[in-house]
């Protein structure tokens, strides 16, 4: 069994925590700030965590679908669907990244959160871990999702992707650029301990 850790609030909404789960921090609420989503997209939340991202996606999106890799997740985002009303309006998918996806499954906008810190090998061992560590250049995962999501974007679909300048961000430009897709900085943020984060978008 796992144990809740403190509620996190953002603007009315009210998210419970676990103690497997990363729990919202400077780059999530940087994220949820500079949510776009249009009336009618169709969303998908990669990493969903404990669920803020797709959460507020609901408010206007037409469908959210919510994944991720670590089962605690997916329990604790849907019942922080639940607590902020808006379980109806929300799948959940434990995946890692797209294997849990057909190529038929495309969507408007894709969120991800990314984990996307330098680690050691043996970091990432727990389910926590996993969502911040990125192997030993921090792009073991980024570079996956890149690779994987243009697949899944619909014709003038967008990636909102959430990464460390630790990780290379000139690197995700040149990668989704060989994949057709034109990116541009969103907002950035400097942190304690990392350099700076950044928010991506990127589309056809």
């Amino acid at each position: 069994m796992s144990s809740r850790s403190k509620r996190v609030f953002f603007g009315d909404y009210v998210f419970l925590g676990d103690e497997n789960v990363y729990e919202p921090a400077e780059d999530s609420f940087l994220f949820a700030e500079n949510l776009a989503v249009d009336e009618g997209d169709w969303v998908l939340d990669m990493g969903t965590g404990c669920g803020i991202l797709g959460i507020l996606a609901a408010a206007r999106a037409r469908v959210v679908v919510a994944v991720d890799v670590n089962p605690y997740a997916v329990r604790c985002a849907r019942d922080n669907a639940e607590v902020n009303n808006v379980r109806g309006n929300i799948d959940f998918v434990r995946s890692d990244l797209f294997t849990g996806f057909s190529e038929a499954a495309k969507f408007d906008v894709v969120l991800f959160n990314a984990p996307y810190l330098p680690t050691e090998p043996n970091e990432g061992a727990s389910w926590l871990e996993r969502s911040w560590a990125g192997g030993p250049a921090g792009r073991q995962i980024i570079d996956r999702f890149i690779d994987e999501v243009p697949v899944h974007l619909k014709r003038r679909g967008r990636i909102l992707l959430m990464q460390s300048t630790l990780a290379g961000v000139d690197e995700t430009v040149h990668r989704l650029a060989e994949h057709g897709l034109e990116t541009s900085v969103v907002a950035e943020q400097g942190l304690p301990f990392f350099e700076r984060v950044v928010l991506l978008e990127a589309m056809f």
